[in-house]
């Protein structure tokens, strides 16, 4: 088994001139950000840096921040991601959690340096670097790479320490999902799976737009984006699917991979009739297990789109191979080798790790079911299940039905003392969403204009912001 660090070397290598990252500052080559992680590692073994340090990083997405996690890893040094959707309380979390010794950070990130926390912590950014250069250490399958963080969403955002061994595990996932015979160049929005394409030695495209900011990014700047990089494969969170849907799709692009965020049948009918003839996969997963499952809708067939309309989930697609699925309890529960086996604080296993002899299961809090095909259908949050008329009513089970009426965009379930109420938003008619709403066993049907949605991706329902604004 070989590191990630080793791996790309070997790939840089091969690769040379290649170009392998595009942003919109500048376009680099697979032996060019070899050789920028490398003279950026030396300079950071002159400072100190060694192997089991932990090194926070805070630095927007580009360039800048993968030569400065391959120099990390090069040294064995261990990153630390803070949430980025959490803001300067993520960040202080992070720090709390794993007292960094050296802190990485370019661009308006260097401000941060100013929290206490941080004054002692030598800080360093790749536009330092010289042209040392520094082997990749010899390392472990068990010794550690990074530490992120979960959303926080529902509790205290919980450290998520992986090993090298856990990440090559991880890579070989997902290399299986975004497997190819072409010559793809993608964009990506989601930081991690550049790290893969960079290991397989495919081009990445990196956003001109801000991560946590998907609302700001206009249909024509996304379609102007993907033409002027020549992408052809494009992997993105439900909501920037919408604004690619919304979009003059270039015909260069073939495939979309999204996930981070439900994925549902309009939306994929919204992007197919965009681009005739475009590929969509969406692929499910979790912070602590990424990726889970993976659907290509052109495989959805009527009665499965049937089936989600009446009230039978959301189709997720086939367990992705080396990862373990089982139900308990109508609870999702998975383990394999790219899934998070611990905390960094074991206190938070409690109630989310089951070790059974050498296999630790991970409890997702997604409720969920295998079909007679071994595909997993998602139901929502387990805490989100509502008591109705006639027996439980699960989230996505109710949303999607109802996503399927006339005039209704997008719907959340929500318990409450006067049961179960179903919050829209759209064009419906309110008496008719009201009476269909009755007859699936809800008390009533409430329209608002607009349904919040979590910071990471705008893709998930913020069911404790929306209890805010009907409460209000």
């Amino acid at each position: 088994m070989t590191d990630l660090a080793r791996r790309f070397s070997r790939v840089a290598a091969e690769q040379g001139a290649r170009t392998a990252l595009t942003t919109p500052a500048e376009r680099v080559s697979f032996a060019e950000l070899e050789r920028r992680a490398s003279g950026f590692a030396a300079t950071c073994a002159k400072r100190g840096l060694g192997k089991g340090d932990r090194v926070l990083i805070a630095m927007p997405v580009g360039v800048d921040l993968y030569v400065a996690l391959a120099a990390c890893w090069r040294l064995g040094a261990v990153a630390v991601f803070p949430e980025p959707a959490m803001g300067l309380r993520g960040l202080r979390h992070a720090v709390a959690v794993t007292a960094p010794k050296f802190l990485l950070a370019s661009g308006l990130y260097r401000l941060i340096r100013l929290l206490p926390p941080l004054w002692c912590c030598p800080r360093l950014a790749p536009a330092d670097s010289d042209r040392g250069q520094v082997p990749a250490m010899d390392l472990t399958p068990d010794d550690p790479a990074l530490i992120s963080f979960t959303s926080g969403s529902t509790g205290a955002p919980k450290a998520i320490p992986r090993s090298h061994g856990f990440l090559t595990a991880q890579f070989q996932a997902v290399r299986q999902v975004l497997a190819t015979e072409r010559e793809e160049t993608d964009l990506v929005a989601f930081p991690v799976f550049a790290l893969v394409n960079l290991a397989e030695g495919r081009p990445t495209v990196l956003p001109d737009w801000k991560l946590t900011r998907p609302e700001d990014v206009s249909p024509k700047a996304l379609s102007a984006w993907i033409r002027q990089t020549g992408a052809t494969r494009a992997l993105l969170p439900p909501a920037l699917c919408e604004t690619l849907a919304a979009a003059e799709i270039p015909k260069a692009l073939h495939s979309v991979f999204t996930g981070g965020g439900p994925v549902k049948p309009a939306l994929v009918d919204r992007l197919r009739n965009a681009g005739p003839g475009l590929r969509v996969v969406s692929v499910y997963g979790s912070t602590e297990a990424e990726p889970i499952a993976e659907l290509d809708w052109a495989d959805v067939g009527a009665e499965d789109r049937a089936a989600m309309a009446e009230g039978a989930g959301l189709l997720t697609g086939a367990p992705v191979p080396g990862t373990q699925v089982r139900i308990v309890a109508d609870e999702i529960q998975v383990a394999g080798a790219h899934v998070n086996a611990h905390y960094l604080d074991p206190q938070q296993e409690t109630g989310t790790k089951i070790r059974a002899g050498a296999t630790v299961w991970h409890r997702t809090g997604d409720a969920g079911r295998l079909d007679g095909q071994g595909r997993l259908w998602l139901l929502g949050r387990s805490d989100g299940v509502a008591t109705g008329r006639d027996g439980p009513l699960y989230p996505f089970a109710v949303e999607l039905a109802a996503e399927s009426w006339p005039g209704v965009f997008r719907a959340a379930l929500l318990s409450g003392d006067g049961g179960p109420l179903l919050v829209y938003e759209g064009t419906a008619d309110p008496v008719d969403c009201a009476g269909r709403a009755r007859a699936l066993g809800l008390a009533d049907a409430r329209r608002v204009a607009a349904i919040p949605l979590d910071r990471r991706h705008r893709s998930k329902v913020d069911y404790t912001e929306l209890r805010r604004l009907v409460a209000d």
